[in-house]
């Protein structure tokens, strides 16, 4: 899977003033960040997908698809807590012209690691696409184990881990131990230089949606081995960063697109737009 390499931007979902999926902005944000990126991620957490119902998410990856100007590659996010459930989907989503499902790990139910074992070998079993492991331990409510992680790497339809732990010694031991056609994708924009110099091969990035450019440097000079230029890279977004994610994930994001003149900055309940507070102090670092 060398084509998912390098930097996948968590593509947002733009909305209208009326709360409607904007195709017009999404076109703009494909645009503004396919110019740089390495791949799409389409209908993950930035993507608002826990609010989309099933004829948008169909939609906004039929469009994604059909406007993609560097035909890149395409990821898809599908999943959530009721395993049955994400079987179906997967079964029922029109998959072609994508090359892997990106599934997040169980939340609310808080499983155990067997039942986390049982819960992706059944997605995997059934999937006619590879399976990425999504491990986010501050939405989820529970962390995949190192144990786990490497058991399910020997699957033969589990390619990858988009690791979101914030453990640098985790995603180390990880790495050091998995088989070497696994992939792990940094899922914290300001660890992947870290991560990348322990052995991830890239990130998929909320940050690039807003920074495509300058986030791709980061992965860009990582891939080249130049660590230090990476890192640099990556300092440069840090003071930003925190923004992103202090009124919740893609609220931060979404207003730098809107002062961008990219998209609008409309997301749905229970989030809420931008405070006044946080678009001013996003407009002084801009």
């Amino acid at each position: 899977m060398d084509s998912l390499r390098g930097t996948g931007v968590a593509l947002v979902t733009p909305f209208t003033e009326e709360g409607e999926v904007d195709f017009t902005g999404l076109k703009n944000v494909l645009e503004f960040t396919g110019a740089h990126v390495d791949y799409f991620v389409v209908l993950g957490t930035t993507g608002e997908a826990a609010t989309l119902n099933k004829t948008e998410k169909k939609e906004v990856l039929e469009f994604v698809k059909n406007n993609n100007p560097k035909e890149l590659p395409i990821v898809v996010g599908i999943g959530g807590n009721n395993t049955a459930q994400i079987i179906e989907d997967i079964k029922t989503t029109h998959l072609e012209g994508v090359v892997a499902v990106l599934s997040v790990s169980p939340y609310y139910n808080k499983p155990s690691q067997a039942g986390l074992i049982a819960h992706y070998t059944a997605i995997a079993d059934a999937s006619p696409l590879p399976i990425i492991l999504y491990n986010v331990p501050g939405r989820t409510g529970s962390n995949i184990s190192i144990k786990t992680t490497l058991e399910l790497a020997n699957h033969s339809n589990i390619i990858g881990i988009k690791e979101a732990c914030g453990d640098l010694s985790q995603t180390g031991e990880i790495a050091s131990s998995k088989p070497d056609d696994f992939m792990i994708i940094s899922g914290d924009d300001m660890l992947t230089a870290a991560m990348m110099k322990q052995g991830t091969i890239g990130a998929i990035s909320v940050m690039a949606n807003g920074f495509p450019k300058e986030f791709t440097e980061i992965t860009t000079y990582a891939l080249a081995g130049d660590f230090d230029q990476a890192q640099k890279a990556s300092n440069r977004l840090e003071a930003v960063n925190p923004l992103m994610y202090e009124e919740s994930n893609p609220v931060g994001v979404k207003e730098v697109l809107r002062q961008k003149g990219i998209c609008g900055n409309n997301v749905r309940l229970p989030l809420v737009p931008a405070s006044q507070s946080l678009r001013e102090r996003l407009s002084q670092l801009l």
